[in-house]
């Protein structure tokens, strides 16, 4: 697996010892408030969620990296890509996504960080396209998907939990381009 560095952050594959770091992000209401049905994740759902994540990486070669900060050590949240099985009608796709802890929001992070993920996408996986979803309301990931210099491309409802979307695109390169193609056949992959 890459890892992936920014002036601030390091992007790397999970660890054993994420597990307690991240169950406390996930366990905190105002983090998980947009996330799925928006209600906190407990220790053990935390640690099958990783061990998904970890599928992910083994059978699409991408997937969420731990975002780790480069000053201090401490794993702030994850940015990365993940394929966006609970939403049909946008697949075939790539998504691109992250989650940090409230204490490090409103830094940049998300953004300083998706860049990278971006980068990696279009020359290294040579992907075509990438996608960002949010609920309704999280404005907050809406601007970052902006910053990173998304579109508005459908708003939608997420087919499992009712919640009003919008799904934002980025072309990476040309359509024409030989050789670049978002995957054609995505395999099943846990959204939250």
């Amino acid at each position: 697996m890459t890892t992936l560095e920014t002036p601030r952050t390091i992007l790397r594959q999970w660890r054993d010892d994420d597990l307690d770091a991240f169950a406390a992000i996930t366990a905190d209401p105002e983090v998980m408030r947009w996330i799925g049905p928006g209600t906190p994740l407990d220790r053990d759902a935390t640690a099958a969620r990783l061990r998904v994540w970890q599928d992910h990486w083994e059978r699409h070669g991408f997937g969420l990296y731990a975002l780790v900060l480069r000053d201090t050590g401490e794993l702030a949240g994850f940015t990365g890509l993940a394929v966006p099985e609970f939403l049909p009608e946008v697949l075939p796709a790539v998504e691109i996504g992250w989650r940090l802890a409230r204490h490090q929001w409103g830094r940049g992070l998300a953004t300083e960080a998706a860049r990278a993920v971006v980068t990696h996408a279009r020359d290294h996986l040579a992907l075509d396209r990438l996608v960002s979803i949010h609920q309704v309301g999280n404005d907050a990931s809406a601007r970052v998907m902006l910053k990173l210099g998304m579109h508005l491309d459908r708003s939608t409802v997420d087919p499992t939990h009712g919640h009003p979307l919008r799904v934002y695109a980025l072309d990476l390169a040309p359509t024409s381009s030989p050789g670049r193609a978002a995957p054609s056949s995505p395999a099943p992959a846990h959204r939250e």
